[in-house]
Parts: structure tokens; C-alpha cells; sequence
């Protein structure tokens, strides 16, 4: 190993370890030799636009421009090497990181503005706080980027993609500066706030700072963090990042928060420790005064302030946490000299600084551009998504807009984190009738349950993974009354490059435990039509259904749906040997397993389950009547479709009558980050495996290893 060290003119003498410090595509990560402490980033972007997650983007070897020459960020070894850093280039190692950034984001194909809005942010607060001392926490890991880059983990950064242009799998090794877990979204509060008692009980002076954002800021456990904060009055810090430059819920029909010189000196003097003192000195001596005087000058202090600051900032004073804003967040210097003043503030409880940032931003380079351009080509004159491009969610909302023409009590609620580009042309045909309630999981259940007992036909659209957040609504505000919401559980299964953060695993199995609860899953996009209809004509109980990211087969056209009747399954292909039954999209992993087998000379049947609760309890009767050998296969958790089968199998005798059953479902672990085919393979959940499966219970084992070679 090989140490490399070159002189830049910033004071720093940077090291790089090995060959080169750029990883090329090719690079072998068991190979590498990284220090004691740094980590493997698993990262999650999340597209913008109406287009970006459904086109084929252009493979990284299309972009031929180089990025820019980075001298600071070179000599960044840890965030202490920001700290001697001038202003003036602070600035400049904010621009590099920017292009930096987008030349990764370009390469990895999968364009994000959201991480280049908070660049300057994050430089500004490793120049302040000293981490991994002070623990700094991120809401969203798309915005962890640039923190990324500056703790020691750029070369895993720079090594997104491999040859095959897509998202390296690395292993999910937490970072020392990193404290918390990011992910989910609306957990850096609640955990900040616990970091910061912790601290206090054992008497330490470390710095804690929650950084949040406009889409974080909706979801009810950030108040709830926030209230407590209040309370429980330990010193931590809040930054809002608001790129919408607006608390206004409807962000069209507010004013923007203006950002100029007033704004600036109005932030400083608040942060400032002199007006901060003066302000503490002021109650104490109201409160001396007497509970009335105390009380009028809160009301003045509470009136003034909320004139002088944008609308909604007095929301954050009631929840006890002193606001400082609105901040340039594009305005290091700004920046610098607000997170200094209010780091040096020692027993003033929490505080929030609210920073504006803004998306649009423009880089340096163009290869941002040169992704949208791409992908763009893909899109017809007329908007539509070419045929071969289609996935699970456009024909969702194909069949709901057609189930709507007739059915005109048919509305959507949608919630979670950003929304998929086929929804957007749905909020656009159904106006009035489309609620996104963002990352409100908890409301949106609820809201749609008072829809329904309104006389409305509410379909409920969240991914499994932000389902799991409203579950005890689910149970009580749904199930238990048997109010008809019709859950639609998007991104259900393994997810590729967003790993496990996103990984529906979960929801075959919390939903098909609900005693009123239908649960059903569409093999293919007719029969997803199909359910469609069927969930619009069920008014007596809730109902839900699943479906997987990722393309169809090319289609040249729309099926209309087809109320199918509750709990009936169906066969596909019959054979005497061993009987294969899907639940949902993994049905086409078994007739890829049945194709297989075929050319062993084994008879297979395929059938579809469509149902896990109500079982189709005649078709299981039937298979195992007709077989031998019975394997289940599902793409979720342990205690899910396979559950309700080996319990029907137990208690209706059936395994005592000889059939030989096993399940197949996702391990019992978190799948890191990968391609879908290389995850279905960590699974054991392709053709391959289910073939493999089926021919070990038949007793050929030695031609089930050779399937796996």
C-alpha cells in the first residue's frame, strides 16, 4: 500500500491510500483497505420529476465530461481540516462539493436537486460544531451528501455506480459521524432530543443538531419531538431547511419568505448573546414584577416578534423553542456567523434556525442537465409513457381513473415521501378528489376512514415501508370498525438501490393478521386491473392490495378490470409432480421455475393465490389432493402468506395426509442495497431457486445444486 501525499496552499497536507484516490468502476470493495472508523454509506435517492423513476436513463459511459479539478475538497481529510478554512474558501470548497455532487448524481443516474440545496448548510456546520463530539442528525439521507463528503467517505461516494451503471451494494458499516440512523424521516428530533438529555444526566457540554426539512416538517412525531424539546428545555439545535421558502401548507397561495439585508442583520441580532441575555434578564424581572406584567410582556415579545418574522414562525415559540430566521442558506458568511452565536449559547434550551435554500440552483457543469435531456427523449409529445417503459403504478392508475368514470364517489389519498411520477398525472385527472397529505401516514388513514364513512370510496396510496408508520390507525380507525378503505401498498417487496430503508417486507404479514382486513396481491398487470374494480365494490370491510416497483412486460394496451370474486384463487398450468403457488408478483417467478423443470422432465403446477386472507381453501384442498409436494412462495417476511397456509394445512389435516410443504419467503434479515435480480438472488426468490426448491423435495439434489452453480 502505497501513501501519496501532495501540498495544497490551505494549510492542509492531505493523504490519499493506495493507487489512486478515484475508485474505478471495476473496483473490488473487499479488497480495500479503509480507516478503523469509516463507513459504508447506503445511500437512497429519491427522483425528482414526473418521468425520472419510470424512463431508462443513459448509462454513465454516455457522459463523457470530466469533473472539475476539487484542490480544497482534496485536502479534506475530517471536518476538522474545515475549521482554519477562510470564508472565502469555505466558498469555493461549497462550489466543488457541488460539482462533485452532481458529477456523482449524474453517473448514478438517478438525478436529485435536494442534495446540492443544502451543500453551503453543511459546510457552515462542520466549520462550526466539531463532529463526531457534537452530534449532528439528518431527517432525510438524500440531503447527507455533502456530510458524506466532508467525514471521510468520499471515495465510497465517488464509487456509486459499477460497470453495469447502477448503485454499488455496500455494506450498512455506521460512520462515527454519523449518531443516529437516517432514513425514514422525522426521527432526528426525537432522537437529538434523547442525545441531549443523555448528555445532560451525565454531565457532558457536547453540541446536538437535528437538521429537518419542508417534507419531514409534516409528519407528526417532528411537533411531538418539538413540544417535548420545549418542556423538557435541553439545549439542541433545529435547522430547518426549508427549500420551499414558505411555512404555508399551500405554498402557491403564499408569499415567499423574503431573503435580503434586513433578514440577515434581524437573524444575527436574534442569535446574538447579548439580545439573548437581555431577553432572559427581561422575563426575570417581569416575573418579579408580577404574573400580569410577566404575562403582558410575553404577549409583547410573542406580537413583536411574530411582525418582524415570516408567518407560522410564532408556531415554533409556542412549541418552546426560541426561532431564529429566515437565514440565507446559499450565504456561508450568514450562515458561519448565526451557527457560531448560537453554538457558543450555553442553558437557553432548544433553538430553531430556519434556513432557506433553493433547488433550482445552477451548476457549474451540465451533466445534471445532460440526464434530464435523456431522459426526456424517452418522452412522448403527449406526455404518455412508452409501453415498454410502463410499470405497476401507471397501470394502477389507468384502472383507477377508468373504475372512477364509474364510480363517481371514488376519491385518492396519498402519503409518504415524494410521489411516484404516474400519481402526478392522477392528482392531475382527479383534482379535488386527490389529497396528498405528504409524510402524515397516521392522518392519511384516518382521513380516508372519515372519507369513507362520509359515503366516499377512498383508496388509500402508500408505500409499505411508510404504511408501517400508521399501523395502530389502521387497527383501530379501520380494521376493528370495518370502515371500506381500500389500502393500495406501493414499493411492496425488495426495492433495488433504496435497500432496506424502503423495503416492504412487512405488510403481508401486519395486514393479513387483521381480523376484517382482505388482503390480496396482483401476479401481473391485468390482474391488478382486476383488483382495482373488485376493491371499488367492497363497502362492507377494508381491503388492501400490494405492488412492486419496477417495469411490466410491454403491453400495447390498457385492460379494463373485472370484479373478481373474494378469496378464489386460480391455476395456471397443471402437472402431477409438484404444485408451485404464488402470491402476488413472485407467480412469474414460477412459471420461470416451471419452465425450467420442464426441461428436467418435471410436471409442474402453477397456480395463482391472489388472496392470502381470505384463502383460497378449495384450490389448497385440490393442490395438495393432486401432489406430493407443495411450495409456497411469497416476496415478504416470515409470518406472512405461508403463515395462513401452514395453518390451514395444520388444522385441516393435511400435513398429516403426507403432502410435503415449504415456504419460501424473504430471510430473515435486512437485504442491503443491490440490482432487483441480485437481491431476488440473495433472497433465494428467482426461477432458479424455486426450481431448485422443488427438486430437492423430489429427492434430486445433486441436479438442484447444479440450478444454483
Amino acid at each position: 500500500m502505497v501513501a501519496v501525499t501532495s501540498q495544497y496552499p490551505f494549510g492542509i497536507c492531505p493523504q490519499f491510500h493506495g493507487n489512486s484516490r478515484l475508485l474505478s468502476p471495476e473496483t473490488d470493495f473487499s479488497a480495500l483497505n479503509f480507516p478503523y472508523r469509516l463507513g459504508y454509506s447506503r445511500l437512497t435517492l429519491h427522483p425528482k420529476g414526473h418521468v425520472a423513476e419510470i424512463h431508462s436513463l443513459p448509462h454513465a459511459g454516455d457522459f463523457t465530461g470530466e469533473n472539475e479539478p476539487t484542490p480544497i475538497l482534496d485536502a479534506i481529510e475530517s471536518p476538522m481540516n474545515l475549521k482554519n478554512l477562510s470564508t472565502k474558501e469555505l466558498k469555493q470548497l461549497a462550489n466543488e462539493i457541488r460539482s462533485e455532487l452532481s458529477f456523482i448524481i449524474a453517473k448514478s443516474q438517478k438525478p436529485s436537486s435536494s442534495s446540492l440545496t443544502v451543500v453551503e448548510l453543511t459546510v457552515a456546520i462542520h466549520h462550526v460544531f466539531h463532529a463526531p463530539v457534537d452530534k449532528i442528525l439528518w431527517d432525510v439521507a438524500e440531503q447527507t451528501y455533502a456530510h458524506k463528503l466532508l467525514t471521510g467517505r468520499r471515495q465510497i461516494m465517488q464509487a456509486l455506480e459499477n460497470s453495469k451503471g447502477r448503485p454499488v451494494a455496500a455494506p450498512d458499516f455506521e460512520s462515527g459521524y454519523d449518531p443516529f440512523g437516517v432514513g425514514h424521516g422525522c426521527n432526528s428530533v426525537s432522537a437529538g432530543l434523547g442525545m441531549a438529555i443523555a448528555r445532560d444526566f451525565k454531565g457532558k457540554r457536547d453540541r446536538v443538531v437535528a437538521v429537518i426539512n419542508n417534507e419531514t416538517i409534516m409528519a407528526g412525531q417532528v411537533y411531538e419531538a418539538m413540544r417535548n424539546s420545549g418542556y423538557l428545555d435541553s439545549n439542541m439545535i433545529v435547522i430547518l431547511n426549508d427549500s420551499r421558502h414558505s411555512l404555508h401548507p399551500k405554498v402557491e397561495e403564499a408569499s415567499k419568505i423574503p431573503i435580503n439585508a434586513f433578514s440577515s442583520t434581524l437573524s444575527k441580532l436574534q442569535s446574538s448573546k447579548l439580545f439573548r441575555r437581555f431577553r432572559e434578564l427581561a422575563k426575570v424581572l417581569t416575573k418579579k414584577i408580577g404574573k400580569g406584567m410577566y404575562e403582558w410582556a410575553a404577549k409583547v415579545d410573542e406580537y413583536a416578534r411574530g411582525m418582524i418574522g415570516p408567518p407560522g414562525s410564532t408556531l415554533f415559540e409556542e412549541l418552546g423553542l426560541y426561532y431564529i430566521g429566515p437565514v440565507d442558506g446559499h450565504n456561508i458568511e450568514d450562515l458561519v456567523c448565526v451557527l457560531n452565536e448560537v453554538a457558543s449559547l450555553d442553558s437557553m434550551g432548544p433553538v430553531l434556525v430556519h434556513v432557506i435554500t433553493k433547488e433550482e440552483l445552477e451548476v457549474g457543469d451540465n451533466q445534471m442537465n445532460a440526464v434530464a435531456n435523456k431522459i426526456m427523449e424517452g418522452v412522448s409529445s403527449s406526455g404518455t409513457i412508452p409501453c415498454g417503459n410502463r410499470t405497476y403504478s401507471d397501470c394502477f392508475v389507468e384502472a383507477l381513473i377508468s373504475e372512477a368514470e364509474r364510480h363517481k364517489d371514488i376519491v385518492a389519498v396519498h402519503a409518504g415521501m415524494g410521489m411516484e411520477p404516474s400519481l402526478h398525472l392522477l392528482k392531475d385527472v382527479f383534482a379535488e378528489k386527490f389529497f396528498d397529505v405528504g409524510m402524515a401516514e397516521q392522518h392519511a388513514v384516518t382521513f380516508a376512514a372519515g372519507l369513507a364513512c362520509g359515503g366516499l370510496k377512498p383508496f388509500c396510496i402508500i408505500p409499505s415501508a411508510f404504511l408501517q408508520r400508521a399501523y395502530d390507525q389502521v387497527v383501530h380507525d379501520v380494521d376493528r370498525q370495518k370502515v371500506p378503505v381500500r389500502f393500495i401498498i406501493t414499493s411492496a417487496g425488495l426495492v433495488g438501490s433504496d435497500g432496506p430503508i424502503h423495503c416492504g417486507a412487512f405488510d403481508i404479514a401486519f395486514m393479513s393478521c387483521l381480523p376484517n382486513m382482505i388482503v390480496m396481491a396482483p401476479s401481473d398487470e391485468v390482474e391488478l386491473s382486476h383488483m382495482v374494480a373488485t376493491a371499488a365494490l367492497i363497502d362492507d370491510r377494508p381491503v388492501c392490495f400490494r405492488y412492486p416497483r419496477g417495469a411490466l412486460s410491454v403491453m400495447e394496451h390498457s385492460f379494463s378490470g373485472i370484479p373478481i370474486e373474494v378469496g378464489r384463487g386460480r391455476i395456471l398450468t397443471e402437472g402431477k409432480d409438484v404444485a408451485l403457488l404464488g402470491y402476488g408478483s413472485m407467480v412469474q417467478n414460477c412459471l420461470r421455475a416451471q419452465s425450467l423443470l420442464s426441461k428436467l422432465g418435471v410436471e409442474v403446477t402453477v397456480a395463482d393465490a391472489r388472496f392470502c386472507k381470505p384463502l383460497d381453501i378449495q384450490l389448497l384442498r385440490q393442490l395438495c389432493k393432486n401432489h406430493s409436494f407443495l411450495v409456497t412462495v411469497e416476496e415478504g417476511s416470515i409470518g406472512g402468506f405461508a403463515s395462513h397456509v401452514a395453518q390451514f394445512l395444520s388444522l385441516d389435516g393435511q400435513l398429516d395426509a403426507g403432502i410435503k410443504w415449504r415456504p419460501i419467503t424473504l430471510p430473515d434479515n435486512y437485504i442491503e442495497q443491490a440490482s432487483p435480480k441480485e437481491q431476488l438472488a440473495v433472497a433465494g426468490l428467482t426461477g432458479n431457486h424455486i426450481a431448485a426448491t422443488a427438486l430437492s423435495l423430489l429427492g434430486r439434489t445433486r441436479e438442484a445444486l447444479l440450478l444454483m452453480c
